[in-house]
């Protein structure tokens, strides 16, 4: 049986980052409004977006690499907005999705949804893939012993 890392051993938390789920009346242009709030910020950057609609409201999921400057920004604003964390992980051709989603079975924690993170102009990195599952902590401990590369806030940038 491998060794798992120290930091596993005494208490690992798994790396993070930081959902914004923002809340929308189902208008015209008011996804245009969100966006352009996060353009006016000057230090915030939006690494995912995925939107939720039906047909009264929308929920619109960001993931930012500056989630103070976003929660204040988002403060200050009109919009409700709920925060949730979720791990992010980078794929690979030696550890596919399909491989992510075994390992996660055999441990049985549940994927509450999964989404693609963007790619960016220096980013070397393969495919990255934020998770909300039962779990981060113990889903961190498991995908980090079968070799998966978990980023934090700090790496989208």
């Amino acid at each position: 049986m491998s060794q798992l890392p120290q930091e596993t051993q005494q208490g690992y938390e798994a790396p993070f980052v930081r959902q914004f789920s923002i809340f929308l009346e189902n208008r015209v242009g008011r996804l245009l409004d969100v966006l352009r709030l996060f353009d006016d910020a000057a230090d915030v950057n939006i690494h995912s977006l995925t939107v939720m609609e039906s047909s009264d409201c929308a929920v619109v999921r960001v993931v930012v690499d500056n989630d103070d400057s976003a929660r204040a920004m988002l403060r200050n604003s009109t919009y409700a907005f709920a925060e949730t964390d979720l791990l992010v992980v980078e794929l690979t051709d030696e550890l596919p999705m399909s491989m992510l989603c075994l390992y996660l079975l055999g441990a049985e924690l549940n994927i509450h949804f999964m989404y693609p993170l963007l790619a960016t102009g220096h980013d070397s990195l393969g495919g990255r893939i934020a998770l909300c599952v039962d779990d981060n902590t113990f889903a961190g401990q498991i995908l980090l012993r079968k070799g998966f590369r978990l980023l934090g806030s700090g790496d989208l940038g």
